[in-house]
C-alpha cells in the first residue's frame, strides 16, 4: 500500500508511515546545502523543503533508495560533530518473492555516507550480507529535479516558469536540466561509479549478487551546474579535502572547554554550525544567515553574528565588513530601497531574484545595518588593532554616516526612520520585519515613517564608534563633532521614547511622532547600545526579566501583557536566541550580571532540549513548565548563524570581556559564571602578535583568571 499520495501540488503521508517523521539533517558547504530525512533520502513530506540546493535553486527535489522496491528500515543516522558528513545505517524487513522469504530481516546492512564539496554532492553506499547464504537483490535510486527557486519552496506562486529539458542518458550517468526564464541553463549531473543495470529518466537500478559475508560499494555524485560544469573528484578525495578544510578552520579560532559536558556540547555544536554556515566570498568569509530559507548573505545578520563571534574569531568580522563595504549602495533606487551609503539587507542568486520577481538580487530595505556596520568596524579594531584595514574602508564608514544624517533622518528631527519605497519590499525594516510587529498599545499598526527605539541606540553607538576611529586617523575635529551629536541624541532619545506608564521605552515613534507604548525586547538593545540614562536602566532591566517577558527559557520579543502578544508568532511573543544574547550583553554593560546569568541559564536549558543541542532561529514563547521542553516554531531556520553565535556573546557578557589594541589587552570586568560552570578554559586567544591560554575558575560569587600560556606583548587585566 502506498503511504505517500499526491493531490494537485500537495503531498500527504500516512500517520503510521515511517515517512511521517519529517525531521531533517542539514549539510552545507559553500553555495550548496542539502536537507535530507533520517534515511538520507529527499522526500515530498512535511513542509516540502527537503532537497539539494545550489545558489538559491533546488537541483534535487526527490532522491530515494529502495531495496527490492521496498524502503529499508532505519537503524541509526547522525551528522558528524563538525557537520561535514551525514552517515546512515539501514537494514531491511523480511523480503519475500512469490511468498518465499528471500532476505530475512536484519541480515543485510546498508551504510550511506554523504558530503558536499564545491557544488557537488558525494555519496558512498556499502551493502553487506551477514547471512551464511548468498543473496540476490535489486537496489535502485529514484530522482527528480523541480528547479524550484527558494521562494517557490517557501510558497510563492509564479505566473510563469522555465522549461524542463529532456533527460540525457549515459552509460553511467543521468543529466536532468532546466532552461530558466533568466536565460540560465541549470543541470543536475548524476554519475555512478559503475553502469546501472536499468536506467531511465527517473531512476537507476542495480542487480547485486552478494556471497556469504560479502559486500559491495557504490559511489554516487550529483553535480549542480549552471554557467559552468562543477569539477568532480572521487569520494575519497572530496572527503580528504573537506576534512583538511575543517581542521584548518578550527586551528584559527579560540577553543572553549568547560567543566560541564552538556555546556561543551552546546559550544561545540554552535562553533561547528558557524563554521558550516560561513561561506568564502570574493571579499572574504561571510556567515550565511540560515538554512533553509536564508542561506545567503544578510547585512544585519552577518554583522550581529560577527559581533557575537568576534572574540573567538575576528577574521569573520573582517570578511563581513569587506563584503558589506563592497556592496554598499551608491545610488538611489526605489525598486531596491537603496540610497547612497546604505548597507545591504540581503542578496540572492536565484532565478526569481535575477528576473526581479522578488527585489532581493541586491536589496537594501534595512534601517539598522548601516549604523551597525560602523559599530562592527570599531569593535573589530578594538579586537585586532588592524588600523590599516579600517583606513581601507574609512570612505565606506563616512558614506554610512552621511546616510544616517541625510537619508536616515530625512525629516531632520534627529531620529532615523524608515518607510518602504519598493512595492514588494519589506514594510517593517528593523530586525523584527514581520508586517504586524510595530504597533500601538491598543494594537493599531504604526504608520510610517517609523523610528524604532533600538535603531536610535545603534546610531548613538555608531557616532561614538566613528568618533574613536576618526581620532585614530587624525581627524580630531570630526571626532569631537560626532561626540557632540551622540550626546545630543542620547538626551533627546530619553526624553522622547521613555514611557512612565509601561516602565520602559516605547518600541517606536510613528509617523506622527507618537510613541508606541509597547513592552518589547527591543529595550534590551538600548542597554546594549549604552543610550539609556542610568536612572532608567533599573526599570528597563526589571521589565525585561519580569514574568510577563521572561518565560524561563528566555526573554520574549513581546510581553504577554501586550495587545498583539502571541507566543506562536514570528516576532510578537516568540523567543529569539540572538535577541537574548544582545539583551544579556546590555544588562552586563549596566552591571546587571545576575540578570545576564539568568538569560544564559534559560538558553542553556533550551539547548539541552533541542535536537543536536542546536539553538534554532527562534522558538515559541510559552512559559517554562516542569517536565516540559520549549515549543518549536515550525518553520524556523536551524542552523541559523546568529542563533549559533549566541553562546559566545552570552559568555562574553557574563565574563565582562573587553579588548583594547594598543598595547593588546584583554580585560575581564567583574567576571561571573553560573553555578553549573566551575571551570572555563580559553585556549588560543590571539591578541596582536601574541597568544594566550586562560583558566577561569568560579570561587563562590567571584571568578579568578589564571594565565596558563602567554606569548608576545599581551596584557591581561581583571576588575573585581
Amino acid at each position: 500500500m502506498k503511504d505517500v499520495i499526491q493531490i494537485n501540488d500537495q503531498w500527504y503521508v500516512l500517520a503510521t508511515s515511517s515517512r511521517a517523521d519529517d525531521r531533517t539533517f542539514v549539510l552545507k558547504q559553500g553555495e550548496s546545502f542539502g536537507l535530507f530525512d533520517r534515511y538520507g533520502d529527499i522526500q515530498h513530506i512535511g513542509l516540502g523543503e527537503q532537497g539539494l540546493y545550489h545558489e538559491g535553486t533546488r537541483y534535487l527535489s526527490s532522491f530515494e533508495l529502495n531495496i527490492n522496491k521496498r524502503r529499508p528500515l532505519l537503524l541509526h543516522s547522525t551528522v558528524r560533530e563538525d557537520n561535514s558528513l551525514l552517515t546512515v545505517d539501514l537494514t531491511t524487513p523480511d523480503l519475500y518473492e512469490d511468498d518465499e522469504l528471500i532476505i530475512p530481516k536484519d541480515t543485510l546492512h546498508i551504510f550511506r555516507a554523504k558530503l558536499l564539496w564545491h557544488g557537488v554532492y558525494y555519496e558512498h553506499l556499502r551493502v553487506v550480507n551477514y547471512r551464511r547464504h548468498p543473496i540476490k537483490l535489486e537496489l535502485d535510486f529514484s530522482f527528480a529535479a523541480d528547479y524550484a527557486d527558494i521562494f517557490e519552496v517557501r510558497g510563492v506562486k509564479r505566473k510563469q516558469r522555465g522549461t524542463s529539458l529532456p533527460v540525457q542518458h549515459g552509460e553511467k550517468s543521468l543529466v536532468l536540466g532546466y532552461q530558466g526564464l533568466d536565460g540560465i541553463t541549470r543541470q543536475t549531473r548524476i554519475l555512478f561509479n559503475q553502469q546501472p543495470d536499468v536506467i531511465d529518466k527517473t531512476m537507476a537500478g542495480f542487480k547485486l549478487n552478494l556471497p556469504p559475508n560479502g559486500s559491495q560499494d557504490f559511489y554516487l555524485t550529483v553535480a549542480c551546474d549552471s554557467d559552468k560544469q562543477s569539477s568532480i573528484l572521487s569520494y575519497d578525495e572530496a572527503y580528504r579535502k573537506s576534512d583538511l578544510a575543517q581542521r584548518a578552520d578550527k586551528d584559527k579560532i579560540c577553543h572553549i572547554i568547560t567543566s560541564n559536558e552538556q555546556f561543551n556540547d552546546w559550544i561545540n555544536r554552535s562553533a561547528a554550525d558557524l563554521q558550516m554556515l560561513t561561506t568564502q566570498t570574493p571579499h572574504g568569509e561571510y556567515p550565511y544567515a540560515g538554512v533553509p530559507w536564508f542561506s545567503t548573505p544578510f547585512g544585519r545578520d552577518g554583522i550581529i553574528t560577527a559581533l557575537q563571534y568576534l572574540w573567538p574569531n575576528p577574521a569573520l568580522a573582517h570578511g563581513v565588513l569587506s563584503f558589506l563595504a563592497a556592496t554598499q549602495a551608491e545610488h538611489e533606487n526605489a525598486a531596491q530601497d537603496a540610497e547612497p551609503g546604505k548597507i545591504l539587507h540581503e542578496t540572492r542568486k536565484g532565478e526569481m531574484a535575477t528576473l526581479g520577481e522578488t527585489p532581493f538580487l541586491l536589496y537594501y530595505g534595512t534601517v539598522d545595518a548601516t549604523p551597525l556596520f560602523i559599530v562592527l568596524a570599531d569593535a573589530y579594531y578594538q579586537r585586532t588593532g588592524d588600523l590599516d584595514f579600517i583606513q581601507s574602508i574609512w570612505s565606506n564608514i563616512e558614506k554610512a554616516l552621511e546616510w544616517i544624517d541625510n537619508y536616515g533622518d530625512s525629516d531632520g528631527d534627529g531620529f532615523v526612520e524608515y518607510a518602504k519605497r519598493c512595492e514588494n519590499g519589506l514594510v517593517q525594516q528593523g530586525w523584527k520585519d514581520s508586517d504586524d510587529s510595530i504597533f500601538h498599545i491598543d494594537g493599531r499598526p504604526a504608520q510610517a515613517p517609523i523610528a524604532l527605539c533600538e535603531v536610535q541606540g545603534y546610531v548613538y553607538q555608531a557616532k561614538l564608534a566613528a568618533a574613536r576611529l576618526s581620532s585614530l586617523l587624525g581627524d580630531n575635529e570630526h571626532a569631537d563633532e560626532l561626540k557632540i551629536q551622540a550626546k545630543t541624541l542620547k538626551q533627546k532619545f530619553n526624553e522622547a521614547f521613555w514611557c512612565d506608564d509601561i516602565g520602559t521605552f516605547a518600541i517606536a515613534l510613528d509617523g506622527d511622532k507618537q510613541p508606541c507604548q509597547v513592552r518589547s525586547s527591543n529595550a534590551g538593545h538600548l542597554l546594549f547600545s549604552g543610550i539609556v540614562e542610568e536612572h532608567h536602566a533599573v526599570a528597563v532591566a526589571d521589565t525585561l526579566l519580569a514574568e510577563s517577558s521572561f518565560s524561563g527559557w528566555g526573554v520574549r520579543t513581546l510581553a504577554d501583557t501586550e495587545a498583539r502578544y502571541n507566543p506562536m508568532s514570528y516576532h510578537n511573543g516568540s523567543i529569539w536566541p540572538h535577541d537574548n544574547a544582545i539583551i544579556a550583553m546590555g544588562l552586563a554593560q549596566y552591571q546587571f550580571k545576575d540578570q545576564a546569568l539568568k538569560i544564559l541559564t534559560g538558553l542553556f536549558n533550551t539547548s539541552i532540549k533541542m535536537d543536536l543541542q542546536r539553538l534554532p532561529e527562534l522558538f515559541c514563547g510559552f512559559e517554562c513548565l516542569p517536565g516540559q521542553g520549549p515549543t518549536l516554531y515550525p518553520v524556523a531556520c536551524s542552523p541559523q548563524a546568529w542563533a549559533s553565535g549566541t553562546v559566545f556573546y552570552l559568555l562574553q557578557a557574563c565574563l565582562g570581556m573587553r579588548f583594547a589594541p594598543d598595547p593588546p589587552q584583554l580585560l575581564f570586568n567583574h567576571p561571573k559564571l553560573p553555578d553549573y560552570l566551575e571551570r572555563l578554559e580559553l585556549k588560543n586567544i590571539q591578541l596582536g602578535n601574541g597568544v594566550v591560554d586562560l583558566s577561569c575558575r568560579r570561587r563562590g560569587q567571584d571568578v579568578t583568571i589564571h594565565v596558563t600560556r602567554k606569548t608576545g606583548d599581551v596584557e591581561i587585566a581583571v576588575v573585581m
